[in-house]
């Protein structure tokens, strides 16, 4: 049998590491994080968890490296799994383009759905879109509108990133990881570990359960003050979200 150029190559998953690229068989069953955090295996402490602690160095010195010249960002926060034609996408298109538009550079996720609609979004408009991915057990890649992306193998070192360098978070419809970042947003305006700078919750009818959850139940039994609610701003007008970002932004 003649060698013949079929055009397909490996199937299945691929993972980028830097300069390295893996697919097939050679994708590694566990990540990082999990790698890091699975208690169970106690022999790898000694041995490999001090060479982790470099690569964990690493990602900080990557993200800190390549975003310190960014203008004043906002990160947005959304499902991934959001199709194109859902009113989220099409409000995170708008925010993003509206963002780009007042001058600030869109920070998302990376990935698909909403993270997508915000970096396409400032792209269009002229702005700068970055994209923070993160190494997941599926597959996941940077969406085609990120200007600048950087893929982390750890959550705090990615979650840092998205903290560090905005002005305020925008939160869209989104599942458990946008539940995570909004909650970690609010307890570090809170308790004050970050200058305070606004929470914008957009799809207001997506988030009524929530808002009305944390009034009724959270408020009312004393586990968090009335005015820690005011940390929250509802809204499903892009210009007026942008409004208080700029008024938040300007009383530094």
């Amino acid at each position: 049998m003649a060698y013949e150029e079929d055009g397909h190559g490996l199937a299945g998953p691929e993972r980028h590491r830097g300069a390295v690229t893996l697919r097939g068989d050679a994708v590694p069953r566990l990540t990082e994080d999990q790698r890091l955090l699975d208690s169970r295996a106690r022999a790898d402490w000694k041995t490999k968890d001090a060479w982790r602690a470099l690569r964990i160095l690493s990602e900080f010195v990557e993200g800190f490296d390549t975003l310190a010249e960014l203008p004043a960002a906002v990160s947005v926060f959304g499902s991934a799994r959001s199709e194109p034609d859902s009113p989220e996408c099409d409000l995170a298109w708008r925010v993003g383009a509206g963002l780009a538009e007042a001058g600030y550079a869109v920070i998302t996720g990376g990935g698909p759905g909403v993270m997508s609609a915000a970096n396409r979004g400032a792209a269009e408009a002229g702005g700068l879109s970055v994209g923070l991915g993160i190494e997941l057990p599926f597959e996941q890649k940077l969406n085609d509108w990120c200007e600048i992306g950087i893929d982390f193998r750890y959550f705090f070192a990615r979650k840092t990133m998205f903290v560090k360098y905005a002005r305020a978070f925008v939160v869209l419809p989104g599942g458990f990881g946008t539940l995570d970042e909004l909650f970690e947003s609010l307890t570090l305006v809170q308790t004050r570990k970050v200058t305070q700078f606004p929470v914008v919750m957009m799809g207001s009818a997506y988030w009524q359960g929530l808002l009305d959850w944390l009034r009724d139940t959270l408020s009312a039994d004393g586990k968090i003050k009335p005015s820690d609610l005011d940390l929250i701003h509802v809204t499903d007008d892009v210009a007026d979200a942008i409004a208080h970002i700029q008024a938040a932004d300007s009383g530094l």
